[in-house]
């Protein structure tokens, strides 16, 4: 009987923790909801600005892609450990629909600091926005890649193809990166954000 108690009290205490019970009504959930896809959506428009005045370019392949997402992401780096972490949204071209995202990476390297910086992936076909969306995704060794200048009428286009089907704007605080470091980096749906 005393085993049984211990167990249930530990039960109960993993549960608080973890958020089953937040405390939280399901209005007060649904509005906080609410307020963060507003918020991703308006960091999203800030993004696509950002991107378009470093590649101007870049406007007429987003509207003509079957789809995009942008992430706003911050990077830390603790002299041998690094981790990122960040949230956006990917956007359904064809439908108009919007699916909230998440993105955390990891890694081993040497470094003091924090980088803050915003990705926008273009889709190019409904196969690689589904794969995307609905299955995650995790850029391998592979997705890193460097762009390389093209100049057509005065613009440099540095989208970096990352997957098939796939092209990659990277931007940090002094504009366009011409490297994208993504490997170790995972995708996936916020489900939370997703619920109606």
């Amino acid at each position: 009987m005393k085993h049984l108690k211990l167990i249930f009290s530990l039960l109960l205490i993993v549960i608080l923790f973890n958020g089953f019970w937040s405390g939280k009504s399901k209005n007060e959930v649904r509005e906080e909801n609410r307020l963060e896809r507003a918020n991703r959506i308006e960091q999203s428009n800030q993004t696509l600005q950002l991107l378009y005045k470093y590649a101007p370019e870049a406007k007429r392949m987003v509207f003509r892609s079957y789809g995009y997402a942008t992430f706003s992401n911050v990077g830390v780096n603790l002299i041998l450990l690094s981790a990122e972490g960040g949230k956006g949204l990917a956007h359904n071209n064809k439908t108009g629909v919007n699916t909230y995202m998440n993105m955390a990476s990891g890694g081993v390297g040497l470094g003091l600091g924090v980088k803050d910086f915003r990705a926008v992936f273009l889709f190019e076909n409904k196969k690689a926005y589904d794969t995307f969306v609905n299955s995650g995704w995790e850029a391998n060794a592979q997705a890193d890649a460097a762009a390389k200048y093209e100049d057509k009428g005065g613009s440099i286009n540095a989208a970096i193809t990352v997957a098939p089907g796939v092209r990659l704007y990277k931007l940090t605080q002094n504009g366009l990166a011409l490297q994208a470091t993504i490997q170790g980096t995972k995708y996936w749906r916020d489900e939370e954000l997703n619920k109606n």
